[in-house]
């Protein structure tokens, strides 16, 4: 029965060879034996071919240390050889989700070159929550890298400005955001967060040795957004939530919104509309729910709830500890997104986890809000 797992991993006949010395041993030991051989080798066969009482127990004494032999030398060439299978699937893993988040750029010839790249746009459907995030991201990053006249901004696809030269857009949209703005060069992404375009912005500015400017001795880094207390308000920090579904934590989001005066009701529904066409998932265990396109006229004013889930919300194959709902008008969010860009690309594993686990909104909150 042991032969065809020996022929899938051939190490494993030193674990029969193992286990057949021992039993022979003990039936050595012990005296045990047979009056004719047993066909087939099953254990039935070998009592009823044993002589008497006392072979009997040296018999199955020796079946039995056999067997134990044999599968504690076979766990640990098992064990050895499944942490190589998992390393390596774990490793291909990594590189396919590496691939598929690298963005898709066009020819070269659309390509635009370091020196005269000055407006980058993300566009998305509804202009206020991924692509809002994403520019926010790589906003910080190139102003940390002293690129600090390159204008990284964000929009609805339709309100995409004539003087954008980059547009970085999600692949499902992309038909409709080369159609919005054909004069510019166009990058298509699966994650607005996690991708590869400020590796390609970065690589073609050195290439081009575009001037950085380090900020003076002494002075302060010119302020982002301003952060309005109206926009998050500390009711609206939820902590210790029990895991629901998806839609119901979309829903509770939205209610929310509704319930603090940022948005009327229809707004809801273009929440989980969004959610079926694209998810706001963004990785690092957050999701950031918003209306689609068609119901930004239910927009009262901006504002954002967060919701948080200990034991997590399934989002597909992911899942969200902080699903934060977001209504946007104009740029009254940008500083809070700034933060949460932060978060996605600077918190460890533990500083993610402690978010996730914290009992104190005030600690949440505070997070969210400060100032950059």
């Amino acid at each position: 029965i042991y032969f065809p797992y020996i022929l899938m991993k051939p190490i494993l006949i030193i674990a029969a060879i193992a286990g057949g010395m021992s039993g022979v041993f003990t039936l050595g030991l012990l005296g045990g034996g047979l009056i004719a051989p047993s066909s087939p080798g099953s254990i039935f066969a070998i009592i009823a071919m044993t002589p008497n009482t006392s072979a009997l127990v040296a018999n199955l004494s020796a079946f039995a240390v056999a067997t134990v032999v044999s599968c504690a030398v076979a766990s640990v060439f098992i064990k050895m050889s499944k942490d190589v299978e998992d390393d390596s699937l774990e490793s291909a893993r990594e590189d396919m989700a590496e691939r598929k988040n690298r963005g898709k750029e066009l020819p070269a010839e659309k390509k635009v070159a370091g020196k005269d790249l000055k407006v980058i746009v993300y566009a998305c459907d509804a202009g206020m929550g991924s692509s809002a995030l994403g520019a926010a991201a790589l906003r910080k990053k190139l102003k940390k890298d002293g690129y600090k006249d390159i204008s990284v901004t964000n929009c609805a696809i339709g309100a995409i400005p004539q003087e954008a030269q980059l547009v970085i857009s999600h692949e499902k949209l992309a038909e409709r955001a080369l159609a919005d703005s054909p004069q510019a060069e166009h990058i298509w992404v699966r994650d607005f967060t996690q991708n590869n375009v400020y590796e390609i912005v970065t690589a073609r500015l050195k290439e081009a040795a575009v001037e950085t400017s380090a900020p003076a001795a002494g002075a302060q880094e010119e302020a982002a957004e301003t952060v309005s207390a109206d926009v998050l308000r500390q009711e609206n920090v939820k902590i210790g939530l029990p895991s629901v579904s998806r839609e119901e934590a979309i829903t509770a989001a939205g209610k929310m919104l509704v319930a603090s005066g940022y948005v009327d009701e229809g707004y809801v529904q273009g929440m989980l509309n969004r959610e079926h066409d694209l998810s706001t998932y963004i990785g690092k265990g957050i999701a950031i729910p918003h209306g689609e396109n068609a119901v930004k006229d239910t927009i009262k004013k901006t504002g954002i709830v967060v919701c948080q889930y200990p034991d997590g919300v399934k989002f597909g194959d992911e899942t969200a500890y902080l699903v934060i709902g977001i209504a946007g008008v104009g740029n009254d969010h940008l500083a809070i997104l700034a933060n949460i860009a932060t978060m996605v690309g600077d918190y460890t594993d533990e500083q993610l986890e402690q978010l996730f686990k914290t009992k104190s909104a005030d600690e949440l909150y505070h997070v969210f809000t400060k100032a950059d």
